[in-house]
């Protein structure tokens, strides 16, 4: 118990907002994470430096990175609710709606595969491709305005320090410090230090309550299946941190939708197929890990389940069931369903249980850290026009 005090003590990284660029510059980075977690894995061409993840934190908040000021990485990923933004599916610039619900971002760097159902997107570095210029939706809107998207980074005086002390190589804001540098803030991104971890890891019996220990047997039953897919030390099928061999993945077909040809499919919701064309695919997508999953509703990859009541309901009855519209029909039924997929008989005090343990995922250390938290002063032009949840 006394080690882990002392490692929730250090990832505080006190007084990490007063560190100047040309300081952080000289400091080795220090994964925030206890002896039992093995770091994430990071990229050759990118290792991880105090200067790189500072800098990578400014631009993260910073809403000059799109096309009019108003969005941020910030503005669909918010630290209080585990980096997720609280709405069905994210908006972009003009308003514009995206298309799945934006996941939460509490160690991303430790998923092989990025986004909900895109199999080629394999490094946060390519992955801030996406927001940054993408055009189906708009997220940014930056999509052939990339010239003036530097020259607004390269005109502020913090960037004109913090991109030299970074990338001393490479001193100036282009395509490849800008992903560099966003992707180490986010693999920066650690949440171990749940009550369960202390209760599991750190021998602390009575962090966890007495409905959440029920809970956690439920969860590992085999009436249940929940560890079947969100298995591990983050609850998720999807997993590769600096010491494995491979990287696990997982897409599933959680029974959203019946696929039996009584009713089209949804364009937005095919899943895995739309990328790899194979049918068996249709409406598969990446398990999401469940580390402070009672802050990151509403849930499912369209944020069609509002409560972790919701999503219990719904593998309780082994899929969901659409009484009207184009794609009326029992997903339970779906033929692509997964198997491990099949309804239980759960009570309602057996739920409760079950919520109750996963409610002890919530990391409060992770949602207060300083060191993940908006750097820019409230009247700086990095933030005068952001638009949050």
């Amino acid at each position: 118990m006394r080690r882990l005090a002392r490692w929730a003590g250090r990832i505080g990284v006190a007084g990490l907002a007063l560190a100047t660029p040309l300081t952080l510059a000289a400091e080795p980075y220090a994964w925030p994470i206890p002896d039992w977690m093995p770091a994430p894995p990071v990229p050759d061409d990118n290792p991880m430096s105090a200067a790189k993840v500072e800098l990578g934190r400014h631009l993260f908040y910073d809403a000059r990175l799109s096309a009019d000021g108003t969005v941020a990485c910030v503005s669909c990923h918010v630290q209080d609710r585990a980096f997720t933004d609280g709405r069905a599916v994210p908006i972009g610039i003009n308003g514009t709606p995206g298309i799945r619900n934006a996941p939460g971002l509490a160690n991303v760097g430790y998923l092989p595969r990025l986004t909900w159902a895109n199999p080629h997107m394999t490094s946060l570095e390519f992955q801030a491709l996406m927001p940054l210029f993408g055009d189906n939706p708009d997220e940014m809107g930056n999509n052939g305005q990339e010239a003036a998207l530097f020259a607004r980074l390269a005109a502020d005086p913090y960037y004109q320090t913090a991109f030299p002390a970074a990338f001393p190589d490479r001193p100036a804001p282009d395509l490849f410090t800008v992903t560099r540098a966003l992707a180490a803030f986010q693999r920066s991104l650690i949440s171990v230090n749940s009550p369960y971890d202390r209760f599991k890891y750190a021998g602390e019996d009575d962090a966890l309550s007495e409905a959440a220990k029920r809970g956690e047997q439920l969860f590992f039953d085999h009436r249940f299946e929940c560890y079947h897919c969100h298995s591990g030390i983050h609850f998720t099928d999807n997993l590769q941190t600096s010491r494995s061999a491979f990287a696990e993945t997982g897409f599933h077909n959680t029974g959203l939708y019946n696929t039996d040809g009584a009713g089209a499919y949804p364009a937005d919701n095919t899943g895995l197929m739309e990328l790899t064309g194979d049918p068996a695919d249709m409406g598969k997508f990446r398990t999401p890990s469940l580390r402070n999953v009672a802050l990151t509703a509403p849930y499912f990859h369209d944020g069609s389940a509002e409560t972790l009541a919701d999503v219990l309901d719904h593998y309780r009855a082994g899929g969901r069931r659409i009484a009207t519209g184009p794609h009326a029909g029992n997903g339970a039924q779906s033929p692509l369903r997964d198997g491990m997929i099949i309804g239980n008989t759960a009570t309602e005090a057996e739920a409760a249980d079950i919520i109750a343990f996963l409610e002890s995922l919530t990391d409060d250390s992770f949602l207060t850290n300083p060191a993940y938290a908006d750097p820019w002063p409230a009247d700086h032009p990095a933030v005068a026009d952001r638009i949050l949840p």
